[in-house]
């Protein structure tokens, strides 16, 4: 029950929010950011009460709903969403921070920045597929009207793209869970829409996998976003509010990923096998891709979006290492990528906020000028390179190990990646903070004052937490990365056999696929039964 209060807090500080006179914005700003400061620190109670030593769902919580059509209310927590979930609640407080200087219809601002985090945090409880549709789908209204009234320019181009994207890319999901649920109640008699009885109890043929894995990988697709799935994602960036990017970046896209490791994998584990190679090369390719097209950005909120196309690369090899080297790797570059990441947009909004320009060129010698700007915005973009040291390089390590256990061939080739990172980004750095200042408008810039200073000091503190202590991080999902690998194995329709000190494997079924090891070994033997 009190997983359920931290969910809907917000939206019942929403709906007082609305009984507040709209002329006292600084009332509304004020309790806005209470009610998220106050969710994010019933949240940290998850973490102290959660066992680490248990892969099952916690918190849990199930009332009948439609009873009729087996639908119940059923939340719960465990390692793979826990950190997610407080993250969550973390960026939303730190985005109505963020948004202090908002000043258009400020009540309609935050009702629609706590209305998302609910929306936001019911996708990661939601263990009923129903009650994860609806949240999935809600959480995408208030996003659309953040980025369509507080935007840009081209807002309302935006706001649509987002928004028809990511709905359109939902229905083909829709039918998929259509399609389970009349197709459990034929296996077992019974109508559920239950994640967890669906996954231990429905069995379906890997051509049936398939074909349902590609459904809900449209919708993840399009969120996380993969090549050639991303093209909605750099407008959104660029047209919506600083705190809209920070949410962007910090949450909503690590939904995608999360849906994977939520559904893909133990729903449909042979298909997975099956589908590896593709999903791999669409990884590694958006991982270039993106970097790339990074390097040429004008524009420092492009740039940074771009990146994240990148970065995200990486989480989706993370997941298909099929071990748990690279799923731990996985889920910490999620949130190494909500930190680092929702800390670059924000200081590009710092800087906006004083020059009314994003443009690369517009800037030059910025570090003589605003030092303490400077040191911040080195940090970070270190920390989004993967310095040793700071949170990036724990990650990616993590990713990269996994995945050459399973492909030598990808992981190569994610590697540039890291390499395109560090050309992109520290070129960017040298042309905003170094040079010399050639433009007068640059000299009346003023540093950070108090409020931005306590708004990046948790996201550093956080950047060098994770990068030399990440065991506080990565044991609230030992247990659960464990029990994920060990159920794709045993349903992948693959056979592990060990001779002579190498693992042997066949896999089962029509289609030819590609043998992965989930465990770390010195020899390969590839064995494709068609």
């Amino acid at each position: 029950m009190f997983l359920t209060f931290v969910t809907f807090l917000p939206l019942i500080g929403a709906a007082l929010l609305a009984f507040v006179p709209d002329e006292k914005t600084e009332t509304i700003k004020q309790a806005a950011l209470g009610i998220a400061v106050a969710d994010f620190l019933l949240s940290l109670v998850f973490y102290q009460e959660f066992d680490m030593h248990s892969h099952k769902m916690q918190f849990e919580f199930m009332v009948p709903w439609i009873e009729a059509w087996g639908i119940n209310y059923h939340v719960g927590l465990d390692g793979i969403s826990l950190l997610l979930y407080i993250l969550t609640t973390f960026l939303t407080a730190v985005s109505i921070l963020a948004s202090w200087e908002v000043k258009k219809h400020t009540k309609y601002y935050m009702i629609s920045m706590l209305a998302l985090s609910t929306g936001m945090l019911g996708v990661f409880i939601a263990l009923d597929f129903f009650m994860f549709y609806v949240f999935w789908e809600f959480q995408l209204v208030p996003m659309y009207i953040i980025i369509g009234v507080w935007g840009g320019p081209r807002r309302l181009y935006a706001a649509v793209k987002f928004f028809i994207y990511t709905a359109v890319g939902s229905l083909l999901m829709l039918v998929g869970i259509i399609w389970m649920y009349l197709e459990l109640h034929q296996q077992t008699g019974t109508y559920s829409t239950d994640i967890l009885f669906m996954t231990d109890n429905l069995k379906m043929a890997l051509e049936v996998q398939i074909w349902l894995f590609l459904a809900f990988f449209l919708a993840f697709a399009i969120k996380v976003p993969m090549f050639p799935f991303h093209t909605w994602l750099p407008d959104a960036h660029v047209e919506a509010p600083t705190a809209g990017s920070i949410i962007l970046a910090g949450v909503l896209l690590k939904m995608g990923t999360y849906g994977f490791l939520r559904f893909n994998l133990p729903l449909f584990p042979a298909a997975s096998y099956s589908l590896f190679p593709y999903v791999c090369w669409l990884a590694v390719i958006g991982i270039v891709y993106g970097a790339l097209v990074a390097m040429v950005q004008e524009d420092l909120k492009k740039l940074v979006a771009y990146s994240s196309v990148s970065h995200l690369g990486f989480v989706m090899l993370g997941i298909f290492a099929f071990n748990h080297q690279g799923l731990s790797g996985a889920l910490l570059q999620n949130i190494n990528h909500g930190i680092s990441t929702s800390a670059l947009f924000l200081m590009v909004g710092m800087i906006y906020d004083r020059r009314h320009t994003r443009l690369i060129k517009e800037f030059g010698g910025l570090s003589k000028i605003i030092p303490v700007f400077a040191i911040y915005f080195m940090i970070v973009t270190l920390s989004s390179i993967g310095l040793p040291g700071m949170n990036g390089f724990i990650g990616e390590f993590l990713v990269l190990i996994g995945m050459f256990q399973t492909d030598v061939v990808f992981a190569m080739i994610g590697t540039s990646g890291v390499i395109f990172a560090a050309c992109y980004m520290l070129w960017m750095f040298q042309r905003v903070m170094f040079l010399e200042v050639t433009n007068p408008e640059n000299e009346k810039l003023e540093d950070m004052n108090l409020r931005e200073k306590i708004l990046m000091v948790p996201m550093v503190i956080l950047i060098f937490w994770i990068g030399l202590y990440p065991a506080p991080f990565t044991k609230t999902f030992d247990a659960s990365i464990e029990h994920l690998v060990s159920h794709v194995n045993k349903h992948s329709g693959i056979k592990h056999e060990e001779e002579g000190g190498a693992h042997h494997a066949a896999v089962k079924g029509k289609a030819t696929v590609a043998q992965l090891l989930t465990t770390g070994t010195s020899e390969t033997t590839v064995l494709v039964k068609e």
